[in-house]
């Protein structure tokens, strides 16, 4: 995990609250609660690491214990809803002692005089409790929309090939079971399905470096299609949800595009030598915009954009003829053909932060050229890119377009089949505003760590972020099925936690 640091400033921003009605008009606290026209004896709910409680990096006990499943089961009990069992992780920590990348959760530590999110050791290697089952919390972090399909997604003998997931290793019912093939076992009378986030998100979170594409369309549909047919094939009524906007996500929004301080020193000799020089080069071929002059504040990062046009033996060849020797213009012009400055569009991945001014593992990361992001551009992994002038492709509109293909998909699917849909990418909108959503008194936002919302991992929420979708399941579900559950205090649960 990336090392960000929290003000003194943003900590005690934290602890003000202003007193406010509650931003959830449908509160039916004080309504006789009954269950309106559903069945709520069996509950299951499906989906991933956002249905599963994962939190702060890892799934861990106290993570489980707040899912929105969870608390939605426990209003859901009041009318006639049956017990609800999770899977739960053997310790506090969470991660796999014995499997590469699992690592525990991450927690606040002071590191040199300041607070930064530091990731535990894993608390346990990898367990089983598929004696305890069957489990109502049927959410797998990780899983993808087809992935609830795949027969065998839960046998240890496939970790090795990558078509199995730890998490559902740990629960499933035989080697050959599919998570919707366990959930329907079960027999259930009511579900919830919250997936497609990972569809997207793996894309996202990796930079679009193509490491983890994004699920073509019609595999989406088609899963998704199949997941909601089959859910609702033996009578049983639900809700379903569809997919935030990654630009809604501390993960993506908490790492300005600019925020590079330079000494005066740095600043004239970078312009003198380097971008000066560069900027008059690119601007003879109409590219001057890829570049900027550095001040003392504000730099935005350099970056490596593989859509704009090679122009490294031009900045070569321009350079040489101004003298400069040809291993050192060949250097630039190799380093400096696809870079740009990074604009607004582009979106800057939490983990970057580590990055950022770091040595770059290069034979090419030579002084000056040996600050990431400075004088070094970052790789396609480190950013995902925006748009930036004619001909050059854009990552983030990528995402956001397939988000919102996705999301026409499940609306479309809880229409046809009668079932109560959450909009939570309007309610991520909604926490975004200037206003935030308020409960209680409180004031929620996306702000990173001091916002209540978002845990440490800057994608999945704290307890209390996961009671706010808890209310928003709950209010869409009274409003299609004539219940009346109430909605949770999203205030009795944790955010996060300062040591």
């Amino acid at each position: 995990m990336k090392k960000i640091l929290i003000s003194t400033l943003a900590v005690s921003a934290l602890l003000f609250t202003v007193s406010c009605k509650t931003d959830f008009d449908t509160d039916v606290s004080q309504v006789v609660v009954s269950k309106g026209n559903a069945d709520f004896s069996k509950y299951v709910a499906v989906g991933n690491s956002l249905t599963s409680g994962y939190s702060n990096g890892a799934l861990y006990i106290d993570g489980q214990n707040e899912s929105f499943p969870s608390m939605i089961a426990g209003q859901m009990k009041l009318a006639g809803g049956g017990d609800f069992k999770q899977p739960l992780m053997p310790n506090n920590s969470g991660g796999f002692s014995n499997l590469p990348g699992f690592s525990g959760k991450l927690v606040l530590s002071v590191v040199n005089g300041s607070l930064a999110p530091v990731p535990t050791a894993p608390g346990a290697a990898l367990d089983n409790v598929t004696s305890g089952g069957p489990y109502q919390n049927m959410g797998v972090p990780g899983a993808k929309s087809f992935h609830l399909l795949f027969p065998g997604y839960g046998s240890a003998a496939n970790l090795a090939t990558g078509t199995a997931n730890p998490y559902f290793v740990r629960f499933s019912s035989s080697t050959t079971a599919s998570v919707i093939g366990d959930v329907m076992s079960q027999k259930p009378t009511f579900f919830s399905l919250w997936i497609g986030n990972n569809d997207v998100l793996g894309y996202a979170t990796s930079g679009g470096d193509d490491s983890d594409p994004i699920t073509p369309t019609a595999t989406f549909n088609q899963a998704y299609g199949a997941l909601v047919s089959t859910l609702t094939s033996q009578g049983a009524k639900g809700v379903v949800a569809n997919i935030p906007n990654v630009t809604s996500l501390p993960f993506f929004t908490t790492v300005p595009y600019n925020p590079v301080p330079l000494d005066q020193a740095s600043v004239t000799a970078l312009n003198t030598q380097l971008f000066g020089p560069l900027k008059q080069i690119l601007t003879a071929y109409g590219q001057g915009d890829r570049v900027n002059l550095l001040k003392l504040t504000n730099n935005p990062l350099l970056l490596k954009d593989e859509s704009l046009t090679n122009l490294s033996a031009q900045i070569t060849g321009a350079l040489v003829s101004q003298g400069v020797p040809a291993q050192q213009a060949g250097l630039i012009g190799l380093l400096f053909g696809q870079a740009r400055h990074a604009t607004k569009a582009d979106l800057i991945p939490l983990t970057t932060s580590s990055v950022i001014g770091s040595k770059p593992a290069s034979p090419y990361a030579v002084a000056p050229f040996d600050k990431y992001g400075v004088t070094f551009p970052l790789e396609d992994k480190h950013v995902l890119r925006g748009k930036f002038g004619t001909g050059t492709d854009s990552e983030v509109d990528a995402v956001l377009a397939a988000t919102a293909t996705f999301n026409a998909t499940i609306k479309a699917a809880a229409d046809a089949n009668n079932l109560a849909f959450v909009d939570a990418n309007a309610k991520m909108i909604e926490l975004a505003g200037a206003s935030g959503i308020m409960f209680n008194g409180v004031k929620y936002t996306p702000t990173f760590v001091t916002g209540g919302t978002f845990s440490l991992d800057g994608v999945h929420l704290t307890g209390r972020g996961y009671g706010l979708i808890a209310n928003e399941f709950l209010k869409q579900i009274n409003a299609k099925y004539g219940s009346t559950l109430p909605m949770v205090d999203i205030n009795k649960y944790s955010g996060v936690k300062f040591p």
